[in-house]
């Protein structure tokens, strides 16, 4: 889990084309045997590029074209630094630029942020920005259509897609399965999502929608993998399931479940922590 990059770090670290310990790993792997294949292939429409990360123009099922857009990264993305554990953050104040791209990874444009609606390293790594046009005008001015999100938690096996903005890159593989905690430094997640090997995802990439390539909806938002088969430290997350028993998986990605926010946003697209079923951490 790191951000990425270029301007923000020096070049070496995470700004490279690839993790530590893969710059010599093809860009895709071989995937084993029984894994399904994709039945649709996801476009760059949508995503957008941030200063160090990756993200998503994303509507919730109840969303109205008149809603002012939200754009999904990782909590770990924001400017102001990675939130402690524990910490959530909720309606901030924060102007930030994205480069929105189009379905063939074009710049369409520019949009902007208002505030952080949401963000957290807490159960989960989510960062809901608010833009300052709705996805009407986004739509009316640039042609582009934001993405979907799923309300229902994803399935193993699924044949998914990380598509990163940053990088103007996809990365194809298979929902492998799903982790009871993921722990990483400071942090825990919960139920995150652990892919096969052929998501060989790197800097720059956090924040990037994981996209069902069925449905063509989003059911995650990447966010780290282990680098060096370190145990449960910073770039190295370990899993630990319901015994305690702590696994490490050298090279593999992870991303966490996006299906807990849609009970969180209300009318107006504002988030609404105590709405009905929302479950999403609190401050």
């Amino acid at each position: 889990m790191r951000r990425s990059l270029i301007g923000t770090f020096a070049a070496g670290i995470f700004a490279a084309a690839a993790l530590t310990g893969l710059a010599a790993a093809p860009a895709a792997a071989q995937e084993a045997p029984g894994t399904p294949a994709a039945q649709a292939a996801p476009t760059f429409e949508g995503t957008v590029a941030l200063s160090n990360c990756s993200g998503s123009v994303v509507k919730m099922p109840n969303s109205q074209p008149q809603d002012p857009a939200l754009v999904m990264s990782n909590g770990h993305c924001l400017q102001g630094g990675m939130p402690g554990a524990g910490e959530v953050i909720v309606d901030r104040p924060a102007s930030r630029g994205f480069t929105l791209l189009n379905a063939s990874g074009g710049n369409a444009g520019q949009i902007q942020s208002s505030k952080i609606a949401y963000a957290t390293m807490t159960d989960t790594d989510v960062a809901l920005y608010e833009a300052t046009s709705s996805y009407q005008q986004i739509e009316d001015r640039y042609g582009v259509e934001a993405l979907e999100l799923d309300p229902a938690h994803p399935a193993q096996g699924n044949a998914i897609t990380v598509v990163s903005g940053y990088w103007k890159e996809t990365y194809s593989c298979a929902v492998d399965g799903f982790v009871h905690q993921l722990r990483e430094g400071q942090w825990t997640w919960k139920d995150s999502i652990r892919y096969t090997s052929g998501c060989r995802i790197k800097g720059g990439t956090s924040g990037s929608p994981v996209v069902d390539d069925a449905s063509g909806k989003v059911v995650g938002v990447n966010n780290t993998m282990n680098e060096s088969g370190q145990r449960c430290t910073l770039n190295n997350p370990c899993e630990v399931d319901e015994n305690g028993q702590v696994t490490v998986r050298h090279g593999i990605g992870y991303g966490q479940q996006t299906y807990l926010i849609a009970p969180c946003v209300g009318e107006g697209n504002k988030i609404d922590l105590g709405r009905e079923g929302c479950t999403l951490p609190r401050p």
